[in-house]
Protein backbone atom coordinates (compact mmCIF):
# COMPACT_ATOMS: atom_id res chain seq x y z
CA UNK A 1 0.00 0.00 0.00
CA UNK A 2 1.87 3.08 -1.27
CA UNK A 3 0.62 6.64 -0.92
CA UNK A 4 2.45 8.83 -3.43
CA UNK A 5 2.98 12.56 -3.79
CA UNK A 6 3.29 13.31 -0.08
CA UNK A 7 4.30 16.92 0.61
CA UNK A 8 3.50 17.51 4.28
CA UNK A 9 4.39 15.89 7.59
CA UNK A 10 0.74 15.83 8.60
CA UNK A 11 -0.26 13.82 5.52
CA UNK A 12 2.69 11.47 5.93
CA UNK A 13 1.93 10.65 9.54
CA UNK A 14 -1.77 10.25 8.85
CA UNK A 15 -1.16 7.92 5.90
CA UNK A 16 1.05 5.69 8.03
CA UNK A 17 -1.44 5.73 10.90
CA UNK A 18 -4.18 4.62 8.49
CA UNK A 19 -2.14 1.65 7.29
CA UNK A 20 0.05 2.80 4.40
CA UNK A 21 3.20 0.71 4.04
CA UNK A 22 5.12 3.09 1.80
CA UNK A 23 5.20 6.81 1.02
CA UNK A 24 6.38 8.45 -2.18
CA UNK A 25 8.14 11.83 -2.36
CA UNK A 26 8.14 13.44 -5.80
CA UNK A 27 11.38 15.03 -7.04
CA UNK A 28 10.22 15.49 -10.64
CA UNK A 29 10.83 19.09 -11.76
CA UNK A 30 7.60 20.93 -12.50
CA UNK A 31 5.36 18.40 -10.79
CA UNK A 32 2.50 19.82 -8.74
CA UNK A 33 3.62 17.43 -6.00
CA UNK A 34 7.32 18.26 -6.13
CA UNK A 35 9.09 18.44 -2.77
CA UNK A 36 12.58 19.61 -1.86
CA UNK A 37 14.95 16.84 -0.71
CA UNK A 38 15.70 18.59 2.58
CA UNK A 39 12.00 18.97 3.33
CA UNK A 40 11.44 15.30 2.54
CA UNK A 41 14.25 14.41 4.93
CA UNK A 42 12.59 16.38 7.73
CA UNK A 43 9.38 14.42 7.21
CA UNK A 44 11.10 11.05 6.91
CA UNK A 45 12.91 11.52 10.21
CA UNK A 46 9.53 11.60 11.97
CA UNK A 47 8.17 8.43 10.42
CA UNK A 48 8.18 4.93 11.92
CA UNK A 49 11.29 2.98 10.96
CA UNK A 50 9.25 0.30 9.20
CA UNK A 51 7.78 2.74 6.66
CA UNK A 52 9.34 2.41 3.21
CA UNK A 53 10.17 5.88 1.86
CA UNK A 54 10.52 6.27 -1.90
CA UNK A 55 11.91 9.07 -4.06
CA UNK A 56 10.11 9.55 -7.38
CA UNK A 57 12.21 10.49 -10.43
CA UNK A 58 11.59 10.85 -14.16
CA UNK A 59 14.40 10.78 -16.73
CA UNK A 60 16.92 11.97 -14.15
CA UNK A 61 20.62 11.12 -14.39
CA UNK A 62 21.39 8.03 -12.32
CA UNK A 63 23.98 9.86 -10.26
CA UNK A 64 21.46 12.54 -9.40
CA UNK A 65 18.87 9.91 -8.44
CA UNK A 66 21.33 8.35 -6.01
CA UNK A 67 22.42 11.73 -4.64
CA UNK A 68 18.89 12.99 -3.93
CA UNK A 69 17.67 9.66 -2.54
CA UNK A 70 20.54 9.56 -0.07
CA UNK A 71 20.30 13.25 0.74
CA UNK A 72 16.64 12.90 1.64
CA UNK A 73 17.33 9.80 3.73
CA UNK A 74 15.05 7.61 1.63
CA UNK A 75 15.28 3.85 1.30
CA UNK A 76 14.08 3.41 -2.27
CA UNK A 77 13.98 5.09 -5.67
CA UNK A 78 11.18 4.92 -8.22
CA UNK A 79 12.18 5.52 -11.85
CA UNK A 80 9.13 6.77 -13.68
CA UNK A 81 10.50 7.76 -17.07
CA UNK A 82 12.38 6.32 -20.02
CA UNK A 83 15.32 5.10 -17.98
CA UNK A 84 17.29 2.36 -19.72
CA UNK A 85 17.98 -1.06 -18.28
CA UNK A 86 21.61 -0.02 -17.76
CA UNK A 87 20.61 3.16 -15.88
CA UNK A 88 18.15 1.22 -13.73
CA UNK A 89 20.75 -1.38 -12.82
CA UNK A 90 23.24 1.36 -11.95
CA UNK A 91 20.78 2.97 -9.51
CA UNK A 92 19.97 -0.45 -8.05
CA UNK A 93 23.66 -1.08 -7.37
CA UNK A 94 23.69 1.91 -5.01
CA UNK A 95 20.12 2.08 -3.65
CA UNK A 96 18.64 -0.84 -1.64
CA UNK A 97 15.26 -0.94 -3.40
CA UNK A 98 14.31 0.25 -6.90
CA UNK A 99 10.84 0.47 -8.44
CA UNK A 100 10.77 0.74 -12.25
CA UNK A 101 7.55 2.11 -13.70
CA UNK A 102 6.21 1.37 -17.17
CA UNK A 103 3.07 2.53 -18.96
CA UNK A 104 0.66 -0.34 -19.54
CA UNK A 105 1.58 -2.11 -22.77
CA UNK A 106 5.18 -0.83 -22.80
CA UNK A 107 7.64 -3.21 -24.57
CA UNK A 108 9.95 -3.00 -21.56
CA UNK A 109 7.50 -5.20 -19.67
CA UNK A 110 8.68 -8.05 -21.87
CA UNK A 111 12.27 -7.85 -20.62
CA UNK A 112 11.95 -7.00 -16.94
CA UNK A 113 14.93 -9.13 -15.96
CA UNK A 114 17.21 -6.75 -17.90
CA UNK A 115 16.28 -3.86 -15.59
CA UNK A 116 17.00 -5.66 -12.34
CA UNK A 117 14.39 -3.69 -10.39
CA UNK A 118 12.85 -5.03 -7.19
CA UNK A 119 9.34 -3.94 -8.15
CA UNK A 120 7.69 -3.20 -11.48
CA UNK A 121 4.97 -0.54 -11.50
CA UNK A 122 2.33 -0.61 -14.21
CA UNK A 123 0.79 2.82 -14.69
CA UNK A 124 -1.22 4.83 -17.18
CA UNK A 125 0.30 6.76 -20.06
CA UNK A 126 0.24 10.01 -18.06
CA UNK A 127 1.52 9.35 -14.50
CA UNK A 128 -0.22 11.43 -11.86
CA UNK A 129 -3.11 12.32 -14.14
CA UNK A 130 -5.64 10.19 -12.28
CA UNK A 131 -6.65 8.53 -15.55
CA UNK A 132 -7.56 4.84 -15.50
CA UNK A 133 -6.01 2.60 -18.17
CA UNK A 134 -7.24 -0.68 -19.61
CA UNK A 135 -6.53 -3.18 -16.82
CA UNK A 136 -6.45 -6.03 -19.32
CA UNK A 137 -3.02 -4.69 -20.34
CA UNK A 138 -1.80 -5.30 -16.80
CA UNK A 139 -3.51 -8.69 -16.60
CA UNK A 140 -1.74 -9.87 -19.75
CA UNK A 141 1.66 -8.29 -19.02
CA UNK A 142 4.52 -10.84 -18.81
CA UNK A 143 5.28 -10.13 -15.16
CA UNK A 144 5.41 -13.66 -13.68
CA UNK A 145 7.96 -13.84 -10.90
CA UNK A 146 7.99 -10.07 -10.36
CA UNK A 147 6.35 -7.89 -7.72
CA UNK A 148 3.73 -5.78 -9.53
CA UNK A 149 2.67 -2.43 -8.13
CA UNK A 150 -0.52 -1.23 -9.82
CA UNK A 151 -1.12 2.50 -10.28
CA UNK A 152 -3.09 4.76 -12.61
CA UNK A 153 -6.36 6.40 -11.64
CA UNK A 154 -7.09 4.23 -8.63
CA UNK A 155 -9.63 5.48 -6.09
CA UNK A 156 -11.99 4.01 -3.53
CA UNK A 157 -14.62 3.33 -6.18
CA UNK A 158 -12.43 1.13 -8.39
CA UNK A 159 -9.55 -0.26 -6.31
CA UNK A 160 -11.55 -3.32 -5.26
CA UNK A 161 -12.21 -4.30 -8.89
CA UNK A 162 -8.61 -3.50 -9.87
CA UNK A 163 -7.17 -5.78 -7.20
CA UNK A 164 -9.60 -8.59 -8.01
CA UNK A 165 -8.77 -8.47 -11.73
CA UNK A 166 -5.03 -7.77 -11.76
CA UNK A 167 -4.12 -9.37 -8.41
CA UNK A 168 -1.08 -7.11 -7.95
CA UNK A 169 1.53 -7.38 -5.22
CA UNK A 170 0.58 -3.81 -4.18
CA UNK A 171 -1.26 -0.66 -5.20
CA UNK A 172 -0.14 2.95 -5.51
CA UNK A 173 -2.35 6.02 -5.28
CA UNK A 174 -1.92 9.80 -5.40
CA UNK A 175 -4.75 11.70 -7.11
CA UNK A 176 -7.41 9.33 -5.80
CA UNK A 177 -6.79 10.32 -2.17
CA UNK A 178 -6.26 14.07 -2.63
CA UNK A 179 -8.27 17.20 -2.00
CA UNK A 180 -5.79 19.11 -4.20
CA UNK A 181 -2.47 18.15 -5.85
CA UNK A 182 -0.05 17.29 -3.04
CA UNK A 183 -2.71 17.61 -0.32
CA UNK A 184 -4.23 14.41 0.96
CA UNK A 185 -7.84 14.00 2.05
CA UNK A 186 -8.14 12.08 5.33
CA UNK A 187 -11.50 10.49 4.50
CA UNK A 188 -10.39 9.40 1.02
CA UNK A 189 -7.18 7.91 2.38
CA UNK A 190 -8.97 6.01 5.11
CA UNK A 191 -11.59 4.60 2.75
CA UNK A 192 -9.07 3.74 0.04
CA UNK A 193 -6.70 1.92 2.37
CA UNK A 194 -9.50 0.03 4.09
CA UNK A 195 -11.07 -1.03 0.78
CA UNK A 196 -7.75 -2.10 -0.73
CA UNK A 197 -6.75 -4.14 2.32
CA UNK A 198 -10.14 -5.87 2.37
CA UNK A 199 -9.77 -6.70 -1.32
CA UNK A 200 -6.27 -8.02 -0.64
CA UNK A 201 -7.61 -10.42 1.97
CA UNK A 202 -9.59 -12.17 -0.75
CA UNK A 203 -6.55 -12.91 -2.91
CA UNK A 204 -4.83 -16.30 -2.86
CA UNK A 205 -1.92 -16.63 -0.40
CA UNK A 206 1.32 -15.10 -1.64
CA UNK A 207 3.65 -17.79 -3.04
CA UNK A 208 1.41 -20.41 -1.39
CA UNK A 209 2.14 -19.07 2.09
CA UNK A 210 -1.08 -19.67 4.00
CA UNK A 211 0.26 -17.61 6.90
CA UNK A 212 0.26 -14.42 4.81
CA UNK A 213 -2.16 -11.75 6.00
CA UNK A 214 -2.66 -8.23 4.62
CA UNK A 215 -3.65 -7.20 8.14
CA UNK A 216 -0.13 -7.81 9.47
CA UNK A 217 2.41 -4.95 9.36
CA UNK A 218 4.42 -5.23 6.17
CA UNK A 219 8.09 -6.10 6.71
CA UNK A 220 10.15 -4.57 3.89
CA UNK A 221 13.47 -5.82 5.22
CA UNK A 222 12.22 -9.40 5.32
CA UNK A 223 10.73 -9.26 1.82
CA UNK A 224 13.51 -7.40 0.01
CA UNK A 225 16.70 -7.56 2.01
CA UNK A 226 16.79 -11.02 3.61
Amino acid sequence: MKICGVTTEEDALLAVALGADALGFNFVNGSTRQIAPDRAREIVRRLPAETLTVGIFRDELPGRVVELTQRAGLRAAQLHGNESAEQTRHVRSLIPIVIKAFPAGHPGLGRLADFGADVVMIDGAEPGSGEVFDWSLAESAPTAGHRVLLAGGLHVGNVDDAIERVQPWGVDVATGVESAPGRKDAVKMREFIATAKTAGERLPPVDGDASYSPQAPYNWEEDFLS
